[in-house]
């Protein structure tokens, strides 16, 4: 008897068997390529002819991976439809690609396979692939209400207190709106935001939807539902709260400190306007990329300060980049723990997983080889001063978008490396890792244990 041969899997079911992290993977390189085919259409660029292929590539996948970076000025460049295809690309980036693509078989398809589900629970930080339903919707309306509410307070300033048209204004709202939420930092005007420089009621907005992006999905989400009762909150919760406080302070102080007497930044502004600066600079830091003073005016100290928190970033499961606050928290737990001599980490009263040690020091570990060795490679590229070049590469990996202003004159090949950081900070160095691994390791037995000497 004939054994029947077995159907060869079609693509869907190819993709179904994917490792969630290649799928998360796959997503964004999809939508960073076909943002970057929009981008090169000659409807999206100003005047005659197409984009080049680097500023369109650049700016996509800056837009994708909410960064802000950029090498052509957004204002002036780029038509309308290019600066709704940067709109959107910011919008779904921020959203995560596997979460927008669980909302369209939410709300269109009406279900979920399983596969979709698990990895869109890797991608949203979901307790597990039963909660990603009520994930999802909960972070579409997050987003809906806080990018809609700052872009009414938006609107009115520029309509009212700026003179904008109201059609205008209402633009100029929806578009620094969603770029703040999303952590993405581009702007709608040549110099940024250095025209507001002295504005709270444009500043202030923008800087409040910057955290509340910044502190990601599952923390919005235990503030909602426990807010009466923090006790209630989990270890999660209460590092990034914890940290990002600390942070904001940390950053608004030391800004405020090493840039009071500076006249190309603060010095050059009343006491209110200095504090007000010192702490929109501060959020900026956390992965927005907003700028309302010169950033390469700014002292290497305070670069190096900035340098420091854009590494950090902020929540996991969110819009923000960098390491993540939990990241370094757990990090900074195993250290106080191992100089106390405890025989376990504790972190809020709970202790900590063994596995979460592995996880906290292989993503600071690889993204420090990524900044140290990218750093490196663009001097020798570039001649660059360690400052700005330091600056910029950890501004692309944290998906930060402040630039001390050299991202555009770094040439070619340096631009090619920021991108990558751009992305791998996005999606995350484990995430990648993972993706482009052929297969996991499994081992069928144990090496005998030895201790090397530490330190």
């Amino acid at each position: 008897m004939q054994a029947t041969r077995r159907p060869r899997p079609g693509l869907i079911q190819l993709w179904e068997r994917q490792h969630p992290a290649r799928r998360i993977f796959a997503g964004f390189v999809a939508l960073n390529l076909i943002g970057w085919g929009l981008l090169m259409l000659p409807i999206s660029r100003q005047g005659e002819g197409a984009a080049t292929w680097i500023e369109a590539l650049f700016t996509a996948v800056s837009a994708a991976c909410v960064t802000g970076l950029t090498v052509v000025d957004t204002a002036l460049y780029w038509t309308p439809v290019g600066q709704v295809v940067i709109l959107l690309l910011i919008q779904l980036g921020g959203l995560g690609v596997m979460v927008f693509a669980s909302l369209v078989g939410i709300f269109v398809v009406r279900r979920l396979t399983l596969g979709s589900r698990l990895t869109t629970a890797q991608e949203a930080h979901a307790e597990g692939p039963g909660s990603v339903r009520r994930i999802v919707v909960s972070i579409l309306k997050i987003a809906l209400v806080v990018e809609g509410s700052v872009a009414l307070i938006l609107w009115l300033r520029f309509w009212l207190g700026r003179g904008e048209d109201p059609l205008h204004a209402l633009w100029l709202g929806v578009f620094h709106a969603v770029s703040s939420y999303n952590n993405a930092g581009f702007a709608l005007f040549s110099d940024n935001l250095m025209g507001f420089v002295d504005d709270p009621f444009i500043l202030l907005p923008l800087a409040t939807a910057t955290i509340i992006g910044g502190l990601g999905f599952p923390v919005i989400v235990q503030i909602l539902k426990h807010a009466p009762n923090p006790r209630r909150f989990s270890m999660h919760t209460w590092l990034v709260l914890v940290g990002t406080g600390s942070l904001l302070v940390i950053g608004t102080l030391a800004i405020a400190v090493l840039e009071w007497n500076n006249p190309g930044s603060l010095g050059a502004h009343s006491p209110a306007t200095r504090i007000l600066d010192a702490f929109f600079h501060s959020v900026q830091t956390r992965t927005a990329g907003f700028n309302a003073l010169d950033i390469g005016r700014f002292e290497p100290e305070t670069l190096l300060v900035m340098d420091v928190l854009m590494f950090i970033g902020g929540g996991p499961a969110g819009t923000a980049g960098g390491i993540k606050i939990t990241t370094f928290g757990v990090l900074l737990a195993i250290i106080l723990a191992e100089v106390r001599g405890d025989p376990a980490v504790t972190v809020f009263g709970k202790r900590l997983s063994r596995a979460v040690h592995r996880e906290a020091i292989t993503v600071a570990l690889l993204a420090v080889g990524l900044v140290f060795g990218s750093t490196i490679v663009i001097m020798l590229l570039t001649h660059i001063d360690l400052d700005q070049v330091l600056f910029e590469v950890v501004s692309a990996f944290g998906t930060v978008g402040l630039s001390t202003g050299i991202t555009a004159s770094v040439g070619t090949p340096s631009q090619l490396i920021l991108i990558m950081l751009m992305f791998i900070g996005r999606v995350g160095p484990i995430t990648v890792a993972t993706a482009l691994a052929l297969r996991p390791r499994r081992l069928a037995f144990e090496l005998p244990k030895e201790r090397p000497v530490i330190g």
